[in-house]
């Protein structure tokens, strides 16, 4: 049976393979995440037309009027103040004056020089002087009007808002519900696309494996696979992604791993004769790994790591002849049917003539 080994090509073209491969990853992703985008665009449910339809223009409208009333109380309970300033600055100062007035008429009194003019601008003042206390009473009298109003105003604001609010929590409570219907339909808009691909994929990824073309049909499937995980995590609740993910790794981590068991139990010919020329490279038998002491090496010792670091001695090496590992019995080395000259028992083709030979059992 004749083992066909692949050729793997220059280090530069296999780098320029999974270089362009990853490249390719990308721009399908890029693709993909456009149809992706143009689904997202789809638009869904507004909260101002729920807010318009649960929530009363009549209340609205109340709300507003009270707002605007207290408004304009504030308003003039501020010009209130601001007047009630001005008249107790006004008052301040012919308070000032009466007293001194009324100081220099008791002075005067005392020394007999009060006079009628004193006595009749003494009386003008305190006139005035009243005349403003009385406009500040008022004042304050109409300033307190306005708070009451408008504390009566924002208990009845108070009470429409709660009923609004009650009414906009609602509202956004079937807004909310019909936004997740929504997002559940944009995510399975999103996987009705993706899920035929990433199967398609999938198949030709399995049915072309080894294939020369297979990294074509790799980029994709790692492209959709990619978009697949970002809908799910986007779109569904983490309690649950967190199982989706949990359940994929383990899945790709028994595959995996009856990948490597089946690879074991019944290898491929092309890892095995990789497995062997590896062996006798280093001058260990295949199947057990006992050193192969044949010529200079007979009486030497070493290991997988140490193979490189021996000197082999100086001596000729002896004459080849046919080899078997004394630990686990496999035949190394054996005569060539062809040349009968000493050949590697598990490698396909003698190293003299070349001739071929089945290493393996069909």
């Amino acid at each position: 049976m004749t083992t066909k080994i692949k050729p793997k090509g220059r280090w530069i073209h296999r780098f320029a393979i999974r270089f362009l491969t990853f490249v390719l990853t990308i721009l399908v992703v890029w693709l993909l995440n456009f149809l992706i985008n143009d689904i997202r665009s789809v638009p869904g449910p507004r909260l101002d037309r729920f807010t318009e339809q649960f929530v009363s223009k009549e209340l609205l409208s109340e709300e507003a009027r009270l707002t605007e009333d207290i408004q304009q109380l504030t308003t003039q309970i501020n010009n209130l103040s601001e007047r009630q300033g001005a008249v107790g600055d006004t008052s301040g100062s012919l308070r000032d004056t009466v007293t001194q007035l009324v100081h220099l008429n008791s002075v005067s009194l005392k020394n007999n020089r009060f006079s009628p003019e004193q006595q009749q601008k003494l009386n003008e003042n305190l006139e005035h002087f009243l005349e403003i206390r009385n406009v500040f009473e008022q004042l304050i009298q109409e300033k307190s009007k306005l708070i009451t109003q408008r504390q009566k105003l924002n208990g009845e604001k108070d009470k429409v808002s709660k009923e609004l609010s009650v009414q906009r929590a609602h509202a956004v409570a079937q807004y909310d519900k019909a936004m997740h219907i929504h997002r559940m339909k944009l995510a399975f808009l999103q996987l009705a696309l993706l899920i035929p691909i990433l199967g398609l994929v999938a198949f030709l990824m399995i049915r072309f494996r080894g294939h020369a073309y297979y990294p074509l049909m790799l980029a994709p499937g790692i492209a959709t696979l990619i978009q697949v995980a970002f809908v799910i995590h986007e779109y569904f609740p983490s309690k649950y992604f967190k199982y989706v993910l949990a359940i994929a790794l383990i899945l790709t981590v028994a595959y995996i791993l009856v990948h490597f068991i089946k690879t074991v139990a019944r290898p491929k010919q092309a890892w095995l004769v990789k497995q062997f020329r590896e062996a006798y490279e280093r001058f260990l038998c295949p199947v057990c790994e006992y050193p192969i002491r044949v010529g200079p090496r007979r009486f030497m010792y070493w290991t997988r790591r140490t193979v490189n670091k021996l000197g082999l001695p100086g001596e000729q090496a002896s004459r080849e002849e046919p080899y078997t590992c004394p630990v686990c019995g496999t035949c190394l080395f054996e005569k060539c049917e062809s040349c009968q000259q000493i050949r590697h028992a598990k490698l396909p083709n003698c190293r003299h003539c070349g001739a071929e030979k089945q290493i393996f059992d069909t």
